[in-house]
């Protein structure tokens, strides 16, 4: 019978009508919500070190909230006004909506992926000629640099964040039956603060192919997946996998 705690690796939402709490409601859930990871963030000083322009850019490209939290954060630290026809291509659905938060969307050129890298590297091909900026942490994806070499396309990589493990020593992860992880720094922060942990009967869930990766080499089996294509959201994916097991 299958353990119905499960344990998020990101902060609590403040939102009440978080699709979290749908989810513990629809079907009987003890959820908490304990973030595996802390950023810090690079100020404008340590930023300019790098010698990034930032308005020599003409596109912008996101992989987590996290880059585009810090993205405009250093903007507007640095007091630079971000052009109207500055182009953004989004790893996900999730990312491209959360730019709301800073821009008027319909007003602008955005381009998402759908499920992975390569769907989001499909877009890039189609506009060869723009200069992109990766907006990253210390950790960043070297699949991104990698496919901007072999495509000899321009591009600059900026550290707007820093990424960190928490001190998770006090968790019981033997009594959550489904740990969720959310970017690949979610699952280094596990092994950092438990390297000898066995997944046993525990069920894991990934979002994003990186993710899944990182949780793959590190031993684990991957039950839940996220995005694909009958589910671009990590709670449709729980969801699927709680109405298949339970019902």
């Amino acid at each position: 019978m299958l353990n119905k705690r499960i344990l998020f690796s990101q902060v609590k939402p403040d939102d009440e009508n978080s699709v979290y709490y749908k989810l513990a409601e629809k079907f009987g859930l003890d959820i908490s919500f304990v973030p595996f990871i802390s950023t810090e963030a690079v100020e404008a000083r340590e930023f300019r070190l790098q010698k990034i322009n930032i308005l020599e850019h003409t596109a912008v490209i996101f992989t987590s909230r996290n880059t585009v939290d810090h993205f405009f954060r250093m903007c507007q630290e640095m007091r630079i006004v971000v052009p109207g026809d500055m182009k953004y291509f989004c790893l996900t659905e999730v990312v491209a909506k959360y730019l709301q938060k800073y821009i008027i969307l319909k007003k602008r050129k955005i381009f998402v992926g759908k499920k992975n890298l390569d769907d989001l590297f499909d877009r890039i091909r189609k506009n060869p000629d723009e200069r992109y900026l990766i907006v990253c942490s210390q950790n960043r994806k070297a699949e991104i640099t990698d496919f901007f070499d072999t495509n000899d396309l321009r591009y600059s990589e900026g550290t707007f964040f820093k990424v960190s493990s928490n001190d998770l020593s006090g968790l019981e992860l033997k009594n959550f039956g489904i740990i969720v992880f959310f970017i690949p720094a979610d699952v280094t922060s596990l092994f950092d603060n438990f390297p000898d942990y066995k997944q046993k009967n525990t069920r894991i869930a990934c979002f994003g192919p990186a993710t899944i990766s990182l949780a793959k080499k590190f031993g684990l089996k991957v039950d839940i997946e996220a995005p694909r294509q009958e589910a671009l959201s990590m709670s449709d994916a729980i969801d699927l996998y709680l109405n298949t097991t339970i019902h």
